[in-house]
């Protein structure tokens, strides 16, 4: 029984060790799903997890591959989770050093819908911070220039939120194609 245990800690992730050993108090949880480790991280850690992440040499998760969110407010098993937070921020981290990608999760509840900015760790974290918050509405604290990018300025709504309805608001109806509409 105790081999088993050691065979399964020697095989555990060096990413889950090393954020086990630095920043325990920030994980809620962690995974590992079809060859990525999974971490979700409390709102209030995630900047120096994510800096942990790019800057520690032997990890060095350089690379920002993607931010989005997913808003779980039709799916009771995940809001149970994580004390009914609706949002989830998704940060996707790419090692070229080891080739291996880590996702760090955020739960972010309706009445709070901010997270720090990584743009100062990442400038590519801009145009998908801008989409995030277009498409969900989740304000990044210390953006350099957080406005729409893909709806226009005077849209309402943010239409990749559940509530939103499919068919839209009316929007394709009135949507004036002479005028520019950013």
């Amino acid at each position: 029984m105790n081999e088993e245990k050691e065979v399964e800690e020697q095989s555990k992730p060096l990413v889950l060790e090393k954020l086990e050993e630095h920043h325990a108090d920030s994980l809620l949880a962690q995974d590992e799903a079809r060859g990525t480790v999974v971490v979700v991280v409390h709102k209030e850690q995630v900047y120096a997890v994510l800096e942990y992440l790019k800057t520690d040499p032997e990890l060095a998760y350089a690379f920002l591959v993607d931010i989005t969110a997913v808003d779980n407010s039709q799916m009771e098993s995940e809001l149970m989770q994580f004390d009914y937070a609706r949002f989830m921020i998704v940060y996707q981290l790419y090692s070229f050093q080891d080739q291996c990608r880590v996702r760090v999760r955020v739960p972010v509840h309706e009445n709070d819908l901010s997270v720090p900015s990584v743009t100062a760790l990442w400038k590519g974290a801009n145009w998908l911070e801008r989409e995030t918050y277009d498409m969900f509405g989740i304000n990044f604290e210390g953006h350099p220039d957080l406005h729409r990018i893909l709806m226009p300025d005077d849209f309402e709504g943010h239409p990749l939120r559940k509530d939103y309805p499919l068919r839209g608001r009316g929007e394709r109806e009135r949507f004036n194609f002479d005028k520019q509409n950013v």
